[in-house]
């Protein structure tokens, strides 16, 4: 009978009164059912019956979300697929306030994506992912942390439309979006080209105008040295010709230290006949056929005396009545 007893009310399986809580995990121990303690990483009191353990998970959880439908702010069809990322932060929270945290946050996630899709174009979920992701983060962090869970980060894995025939459509899209791009740079490149050669003509106009002015500026300052050189050498061959007379009125004035006016004018008139006679001489050595005729300007109508009419001839060309007069006179002399 004792025998028989002892095999009645043998444990069916092995039972310990400890229990182990391990690194990176938390639980809370309830008392038939009520006045929940804390229990840290290591060994902890367990009795049967009397103790109810919940074990939570401190670490960094994903979440992975399944293909999910949705439609865009331009009314695309797509599906896509992420991965939410989540950690407990207050394990009281995450047991005791919400039931079966972990398929909740996933529903959370799942609903947060459909109404963010929403939000953006195709176009912005497939060129800034990050944004979209950075919004998810901020909408489901923000729903669960009423549950002790912190939402680190949700990446979306792909993206894309739902069917072939709406993927048809947006290549269509895309390649004429292409096409309109690659006008507007051929465009935006002929303007450029344009742009250029007007700067390049303005330039050379510019460029050419400053060459005429500095030629005009070069010819300036040469006519203006040119006219300056003219006066001086005027100038040096008056102050020449006034030495001469001075000295040549000296010479044959009776008072050396007192020259009369009467002496400068007579070493004047000297010197132009001195000046005269040189012209005579180069006259009589040139070999030209010109003629010359020499006499009394007066009887060829002219009003002063000289001594010698040097070409008077080439004055009268211009009026052949005067040539004709001059002829005619110098045929009566003649005859006188």
């Amino acid at each position: 009978m004792g025998s028989v007893a002892l095999q009645r009310y043998k444990p069916l399986g092995r039972r310990n009164i400890v229990t182990i809580i391990e690194q990176g995990h938390e639980a809370w121990r309830l008392t038939f059912g009520q006045d929940p303690v804390r229990l840290l990483p290591g060994l902890c009191l367990n009795i049967p019956v009397l103790h109810t353990i919940k074990h939570v998970d401190m670490r960094e959880s994903s979440i992975s979300i399944p293909q999910l439908p949705g439609y865009t702010a331009d009314n695309v069809p797509v599906s896509c697929t992420g991965s939410l990322f989540y950690r407990i932060t207050d394990s009281y929270k995450a047991c005791f306030e919400v039931s079966e945290v972990e398929e909740n946050i996933k529903n959370t996630g799942m609903s947060a994506v459909r109404s963010i899709l929403g939000h953006f174009t195709y176009d912005q979920v497939i060129c800034d992912r990050n944004e979209f992701n950075n919004r998810l983060k901020t909408v489901i962090g923000s729903s669960i942390v009423n549950w002790g869970v912190e939402c680190s980060r949700f990446e979306i894995q792909s993206f894309q439309p739902a069917n072939r025939e709406v993927e048809r459509q947006l290549e269509l899209q895309m390649e004429a979006e292409r096409h309109r791009r690659k006008q507007l740079l051929d465009t935006q490149a002929q303007i450029n080209v344009a742009e250029g050669q007007k700067q390049r003509v303005i330039l050379e106009s510019e460029g050419h105008l400053a060459a005429k002015g500095n030629e005009a500026d070069a010819l300036y300052k040469l006519v203006v040295r040119e006219a300056e050189a003219k006066k001086l050498q005027a100038l040096l061959e008056a102050s020449a010709v006034a030495q001469q007379v001075e000295e040549l009125a000296r010479s044959i004035a009776e008072d050396k230290e007192h020259i009369q006016q009467d002496d400068r004018k007579l070493a004047l008139s000297t010197l132009v006949e001195l000046k005269r006679l040189e012209q005579l001489k180069a006259i009589a050595s040139s070999q030209s056929n010109s003629t010359y005729f020499f006499g009394d300007r007066s009887a060829l109508g002219a009003g002063a005396q000289t001594d010698y009419a040097v070409d008077l001839i080439e004055q009268l060309k211009n009026g052949s009545g005067r040539v004709r007069d001059f002829e005619a006179k110098k045929s009566d002399q003649s005859l006188h």
